[in-house]
């Protein structure tokens, strides 16, 4: 399976006719948050894929023109749910720490308790598929990896414990942004591959 993940910026070769010719095969959109709705809207209608979404911190700042538009049009909103697609299963988790007052942040206990809503479906899968998780998604990485050291992008600490426990086989934000070919985006926490996708990342899944 092919997977397109974008995060935080909008690339014009995404947003134009172009993105058939490029991404002519790919089967699953996902959104890391950070995005005008209009922008998944847009690449969800050409390339004809499900959209699967969580929202950044700055969401309400990049509504479409539906002002009290909830997500990207079309798309399922993974935050705190587990759900399956072609027999991957996906969760997510909305938002960055919070820094000031606004929407999609949180604080690390509170994070924590996003996480823990999860685990009885979470163990669920656990005794009916033999795994707990495919692909975790969330806006911000999990503490110490690909964050950084000022407040707002520092990492959720109850994602580290989600990859070490859950071990999901990818673990797929964004956030950070990256400026040049020499950061990291990719790390392996054990089973989990950790992926930045500021921009976009096409990953592919052996099914």
């Amino acid at each position: 399976m092919k997977i397109l993940a974008i995060s935080d910026t909008v690339i014009d070769g995404l947003y134009s006719g172009t993105v058939v010719n490029r991404f002519p095969d790919v089967d699953l959109l996902i959104s890391c948050g950070d995005l005008p709705y209009y922008y998944p809207e847009y690449i969800v209608s050409m390339l004809n894929t499900p959209l699967y979404f969580v929202r950044g911190n700055h969401d309400l700042a990049s509504q479409s023109w539906q002002a009290q538009q909830p997500g990207p049009l079309g798309g399922f909103d993974l935050h705190k749910k587990i759900t399956q697609y072609h027999g991957l299963i996906l969760a997510g988790v909305e938002g960055s720490i919070r820094y000031r007052e606004g929407p999609f942040m949180y604080t690390q206990n509170e994070m924590w308790m996003n996480i823990l809503e999860m685990i009885p479906k979470l163990m669920y899968n656990r005794l009916r598929l033999g795994r707990f998780v495919d692909i975790f998604v969330t806006h911000t990485p999990p503490y110490s990896i690909h964050d950084e050291i000022d407040l707002p992008h520092q990492g959720i600490k109850a994602f580290l414990w989600f990859d070490r426990v859950f071990s999901p086989r990818y673990h797929l934000h964004g956030h950070i942004h990256l400026y040049n070919h020499n950061s990291q985006r990719e790390t392996m926490l054990f089973n989990t591959r950790i992926i930045n996708c500021y921009g976009f990342q096409e990953i592919i899944i052996p099914t």
